[in-house]
């Protein structure tokens, strides 16, 4: 199922039953899995994993050399999982040696048109990327994060899981889970009430979060005091626990 006007590599591995448009180029080293379909015009080079049931649209660039000047062009790799959908001129690079040499983007994205996706990035499962999101090199995002059209974030952020950024966001340091932010430079503005509410937080959950937002938002607390109250409140809740858990890891500074 490859265009006769495609170009693939005799030392790329595509599963029968891939599709590759007209015009498409996919270089050596890259392995594409059964049931994934790339449009017309997309170039793909490696080292790159792309597993199962994956859309990719026209005019996409995936597993480019990283941007960084540091890079010599050690084999570093990209690894996507299945059921992503990467729309029309999305470029996703490589890793580099001077992180663990690979970036990676899990399963059931909605990775929407002009996103960029740069070397050693850690995109989770079930986020949506809206139009021309940014992420600079060595950022991590949650699980079910939604970022909004624009969103720029700074090289080494992470976005927790469940976190809401608005269009236009400017993130500069980390995002906890579960927070919904806006503004250049972001700001915390609430609980992500109404996502967490669609996927089927439990009412008990949700009370624990809007307490734990209150205590490290609205208690005028420093973060380190903030987090010593939370641990000491947070009554065993797992999404709690998460929730402190990023901000033992966090090495920015919060969104606040």
């Amino acid at each position: 199922m490859i265009h006769a006007q495609a170009l693939v590599d005799p030392g790329a591995m595509l599963a029968t039953g891939v599709e590759v448009g007209p015009f498409s180029v996919i270089g050596p080293d890259v392995s594409i899995e059964a049931g994934t379909v790339i449009g017309p015009h997309v170039v793909i080079n490696g080292p790159t994993r792309i597993g199962r049931d994956n859309r990719i649209y026209q005019f996409a660039s995936i597993g480019e050399a990283p941007q960084d000047k540091k890079y010599a062009g050690e084999p570093t790799e990209l690894v996507i999982g299945n059921h992503n959908t990467i729309r029309e001129g999305v470029t996703i690079h490589r890793g580099t040696v001077q992180d663990r040499g690979r970036t990676t983007l899990g399963d059931d994205n909605w990775i929407m048109a002009y996103v960029h996706i740069a070397h050693d990035c850690d995109v989770g499962s079930h986020t949506i990327l809206a139009n021309n999101t940014a992420l600079a090199g060595h950022v991590r995002v949650g699980d079910h994060a939604i970022l909004g059209g624009f969103t720029l974030v700074h090289q080494f952020c992470a976005i927790g899981a469940h976190a809401f950024t608005a269009f236009g966001s400017v993130i500069g340091k980390d995002v906890p889970p579960f927070m919904m932010v806006s503004g250049h430079p972001a700001h915390v503005h609430g609980l992500n009430s109404e996502g967490l509410k669609r996927r089927n937080f439990s009412a008990g959950s949700l009370r624990a979060l809007k307490q734990a937002y209150r205590t490290l938002y609205r208690s005028g607390l420093p973060l380190e005091q903030a987090l010593v109250q939370l641990q000491a409140e947070q009554g065993g809740d797992a999404q709690v626990q998460s929730l402190i858990a990023f901000l033992q890891q966090q090495t920015r500074g919060i969104v606040r």
